[in-house]
C-alpha cells in the first residue's frame, strides 16, 4: 500500500519529467490535490498540454513505457473525454495513477479542481452537467430490462439492473441537491432521509420473490426522484413504471 509521501514524491517526479519533455506546453496538477482536500485513499491526477496534435499518439506511448519502466505499471485503460486521452495506470502498490493528454490549444481547466504548475492554459471552460432528462430515461431503460430479466429466471442480470435503476435515481438527487451526480460521488453527502428510502431497494438475495421486492422499491424511489425535478412527467410514467412488477410476476 502506498503512502502519502511515496505518491507526492511520484507526483513531483511526473512532473519534473513533463517538464523535461519539451512536446508538453502545460502541466497541472487536478482532482483533490488541487482542491486541497486530498486524503490517504486519493491517487495522482496529472493532466498536461501537447504541442502538437499529431503527437499526442508518440507522447501517450513514450509516457506509458515511462509509467510501466520506472513505476512497474500492472496495467492501464484509457478514459476518452471529448478531445482529452486519460491514461489511468494501476501500479503494485494499489496507487493510481490519471495522466490526462490534449492538444495545447484545448489544454484548459474543466473544473474547478485545476491547478497549473508550469507552462500556459487557455481560458477556463465549464463542463455540462447531466441533463436529468438522460438520466431519467436511463432509469426507465434500466427498468424495462430489470423485468425482462426477473421474467427470464436472469437473476443475476435482474440484479444488475435494479442496482443500475437505484443508481440513476440517486444521481437525479444529487442533481437536485447541487451535488456530483457521476459515479456515485455526491452520494455520501446527501440528506440521510433521501438515501434511507432507497435501503429497501437493496436486493438481499437471487431469488425471484426478493427480486420483485426490490425492484417494486426502487421503482417507487425513482418515481419519487423524477417528481422532485418534473411532477408531470412523473405522473405520465407512475402506472406504466409500477405495472412492470406486476408484469414481471
Amino acid at each position: 500500500m502506498f503512502t502519502p509521501v511515496e505518491r507526492e514524491s511520484l507526483r513531483s517526479e511526473l512532473l519534473e519529467y513533463a517538464t523535461a519533455d519539451r512536446r508538453i506546453t502545460g502541466g497541472a496538477i487536478t482532482g483533490s490535490a488541487a482542491a486541497g482536500c486530498e486524503d490517504r485513499w486519493s491517487d495522482i491526477d496529472l493532466a498536461f498540454g501537447v504541442a502538437d496534435a499529431a503527437e499526442l499518439p508518440n507522447v501517450l506511448a513514450d509516457w506509458t513505457a515511462h509509467v510501466y519502466n520506472r513505476y512497474l505499471a500492472l496495467h492501464h485503460l484509457d478514459v476518452v473525454f471529448g478531445q482529452w486521452v486519460y491514461r489511468v495506470f494501476f501500479l503494485p502498490d494499489t496507487l493510481q495513477v490519471d495522466l490526462a493528454f490534449v492538444s495545447s490549444t484545448e489544454f484548459r481547466a474543466l473544473a474547478a479542481t485545476f491547478r497549473l504548475i508550469f507552462g500556459m492554459a487557455n481560458e477556463p471552460r465549464t463542463i455540462e452537467l447531466p441533463r436529468a432528462e438522460g438520466i431519467v430515461g436511463l432509469g426507465w431503460l434500466y427498468a424495462l430490462h430489470a423485468r425482462s430479466s426477473i421474467a427470464r429466471g436472469k437473476f443475476w442480470q435482474a440484479e444488475y439492473m435494479i442496482s443500475g435503476i437505484r443508481d440513476h435515481a440517486l444521481a437525479l438527487a444529487c442533481l437536485r441537491h447541487g451535488l456530483d451526480s457521476a459515479h456515485g460521488r455526491g452520494i455520501h453527502l446527501l440528506p440521510a432521509g433521501v438515501t434511507a428510502a432507497f435501503e429497501d431497494s437493496l436486493v438481499r438475495s437471487l431469488d425471484q420473490a426478493e427480486l420483485l421486492r426490490a425492484f417494486k422499491a426502487v421503482l417507487g424511489g425513482l418515481v419519487r426522484e423524477i417528481r422532485n425535478i418534473d411532477g408531470e412527467l412523473a405522473a405520465r410514467l407512475q402506472t406504466p413504471l409500477a405495472q412492470l412488477a406486476e408484469y414481471s410476476e
